[in-house]
């Protein structure tokens, strides 16, 4: 089993090639791509990957999209948004079964992707391509040969709110509110004043508070378990973390829900899902029982004064927000345990 990397020198790159490295299937890794590090040795650019798999003796090219056909026969693709798009045609064309981290191919409607990134250059291929959240879309990965990895607020916010929605339990006349803080590794690995130690350090700040991209994202996996067009409320904020998202989802239930009997709707609803932990009642949690996990953690509150169900939600923006959950749509696409190279435990401290 030959993979591709393309766009191998970001945090979601070397992510990938982390769990890759001790996947039980030894997928081999036969070409990584970066324009900046075109012909350096990836363990000079990543030296904590040193002796792994066949890491050693990877180098970085900057092929042209022409030039990847046949080198293998998995891609993930890494790269910032607009580049998969032209990158996915020639290589479904030659036989390839693409992952993509981007959001080129996660929002189902062209005309959306345009009022939020730019023209979508291959729009034939947004019906083809599989929302890779494996818990409400698993049947669909397994015969996927596209899949559209989610982004990590979206995965945070949508599992939180997926089994009152599909149950009809939220009140259709109130709003959806959701309130996400991520990890500096959320903004990528590219220097910029805004990320820089000094500057996030000891300090904690709402950014893009109307109109972040993955708003749309968001507003389309929920309206499609609730069955109607759904709007929601979606600030994100900045944590002087690596690693980690903590989103608070706050929804008003259609008729009065008692706690126990919420919380097991929400164990119903995962109990299939390896990868979902329904937290006891009470149970406040925080990002570092997720870190370096595909987990995403859910706890439920009641709040009778104000009649909302608050659900907090944790996940590490990295893993499970994008490189553990890519490995875990490539298990269910060649028809594996989900779980399989994702059984390490949390990073603590």
């Amino acid at each position: 089993m030959k993979v591709g990397i393309i766009g191998a020198t970001g945090y979601t790159g070397l992510e990938l090639l982390r769990l890759l490295a001790q996947h039980p299937v030894r997928p081999e890794v036969s070409v990584i791509t970066s324009r900046q590090e075109e012909g350096r040795a990836l363990t000079s650019v990543f030296p904590s990957l040193a002796g792994l798999a066949n890491y050693d003796r990877l180098h970085y090219e900057a092929p042209a999209e022409t030039e990847l056909a046949g080198r293998a026969d998995f891609f993930f693709l890494a790269a910032p948004h607009g580049a998969a798009m032209a990158l996915a045609p020639p290589l479904l064309s030659a036989g390839a079964r693409l992952i993509d981290l981007s959001a080129d191919f996660r929002l189902r409607e062209a005309e959306v992707f345009q009022e939020w990134y730019q023209p979508h250059t291959a729009p034939h291929l947004l019906a083809q391509a599989v929302y890779g959240l494996p818990e409400l879309y698993a049947p669909q990965i397994s015969q996927a040969r596209l899949v559209a990895n989610p982004g990590c607020y979206p995965t945070s916010i949508v599992l939180a709110l997926a089994p009152l929605l599909q149950k009809g339990l939220t009140a259709p006349d109130r709003p959806i509110i959701a309130d996400a803080a991520s990890g500096v590794t959320g903004a990528g690995r590219g220097a910029s004043l805004g990320n820089s130690f000094c500057e996030v350090q000891d300090s904690f700040k709402a950014y893009k508070v109307v109109g972040h991209r993955h708003t749309p994202e968001i507003e389309q996996e929920l309206s499609r378990l609730a069955g109607r067009s759904l709007t929601v409320a979606f600030t994100p904020h900045l944590a002087p973390l690596n690693r980690g998202i903590l989103a608070t989802s706050y929804v008003a239930p259609a008729v009065k829900i008692d706690p126990e009997e919420l919380r097991s709707l929400y164990l119903d609803f995962y109990r299939p899902s390896p990868f979902v932990r329904v937290r006891p009642l009470g149970f406040e949690p925080q990002t570092s029982e997720v870190r370096g996990t595909n987990f995403c953690d859910l706890s439920l509150f009641y709040d009778h004064r104000s009649g909302l169900v608050k659900i907090i939600s944790t996940i590490d923006n990295l893993c499970r927000g994008a490189s553990g959950q890519a490995v875990a749509n490539f298990n269910l696409m060649l028809g594996r345990p989900e779980t399989e190279g994702l059984g390490q435990g949390p990073l603590r401290p």
